[in-house]
C-alpha cells in the first residue's frame, strides 16, 4: 500500500511537470532546476550567473525554501525578479509549487527561469518540475565521497558544479577522484569547476550555459 501511494505521488507530479513543460515551451523559457545541499552556494551562483548574462538574457528566479526570503532577497538586488516558495518543512519542490509561481510570472521576453531547489542532496532529484536542466552544486568543503552517499543526485544531473575549489588546498577533497566517481554513474554529465569567490570557472559555465539557451 506504501508504495502504491508513493507511486500515485510520482505520477501526480509527472503530470503537473509536463503541464509546467508546456507553459515554458509556449514562452520559450528555458528552465534550469539548481540542486545542492545548503551552504554549497546555490544563491551564489544564480547571482554570478545572472550578471554573467545581464544584458544578454532577461531572467526570474523562483526560490524555494524552507522557510525566510533571504536569498529572494539576495537575487532581487540584482535587479532580477525573484518569486519566492516557503514549503514549510518539505525539503524538495514539487511541480506544482513551481506551477504556481509560473502562474504568478510574466514570462514574455524571459529567456531563462532559474529554480534553486531547497536545500537537500536526496528528494530534489526525485521530483521533476518539468526543467530542461538539472544542475548539482557541490562544494569543495563538502568532500569528494558525496556521490557515493547520494548517489541519485548525481546520476540525475545533467551538470555537476564543483564550487568553492578556492578552499581545495586547504581540505583533503580529491577533485580527480570526484570527477572519476561521478563519470562512472553518469557518463554524459558536464562538469565544471568554479569558485563564486574569486570568479574561477564562472565564465565557462556561463557562455555553456547560453549556447545551451540558444540551441
Amino acid at each position: 500500500m506504501e508504495i502504491k501511494v508513493l507511486e500515485g505521488v510520482f505520477d501526480a507530479n509527472e503530470i503537473v511537470a509536463k503541464e509546467n513543460r508546456g507553459i515554458l515551451d509556449k514562452s520559450g523559457t528555458y528552465m534550469v532546476n539548481m540542486m545542492a545541499s545548503p551552504g554549497a552556494g546555490k544563491t551564489s551562483l544564480i547571482v554570478k550567473t545572472l550578471e554573467g548574462l545581464s544584458g544578454d538574457l532577461k531572467s526570474v528566479v523562483i526560490e524555494g525554501d524552507i522557510a525566510g526570503k533571504v536569498d529572494a532577497e539576495r537575487v532581487s538586488d540584482t535587479g532580477t525578479e525573484a518569486i519566492q516558495i516557503n514549503t514549510g518543512g518539505s525539503c524538495h519542490l514539487e511541480a506544482k509549487q513551481v506551477n504556481t509561481a509560473l502562474a504568478n510570472l510574466s514570462l514574455e521576453g524571459i529567456g531563462l527561469a532559474i529554480v534553486e531547489n531547497v536545500g537537500n542532496l536526496v528528494c530534489p532529484a526525485e521530483f521533476k518540475l518539468g526543467e530542461d536542466l538539472k544542475v548539482m552544486i557541490l562544494s569543495a568543503a563538502e568532500g569528494d565521497d558525496k556521490p557515493l552517499k547520494y548517489p541519485l543526485m548525481f546520476s540525475e544531473s545533467d551538470v555537476l558544479i564543483v564550487n568553492k575549489i578556492d578552499l581545495i588546498p586547504y581540505t583533503n577533497f580529491n577533485l580527480e577522484k570526484l570527477k572519476e566517481t561521478v563519470i562512472k554513474m553518469n557518463p554524459g554529465v558536464t562538469i565544471f569547476e568554479v569558485s563564486c569567490t574569486n570568479g574561477d570557472g564562472i565564465s565557462e559555465w556561463v557562455e555553456w550555459l547560453k549556447k545551451r539557451i540558444k540551441g
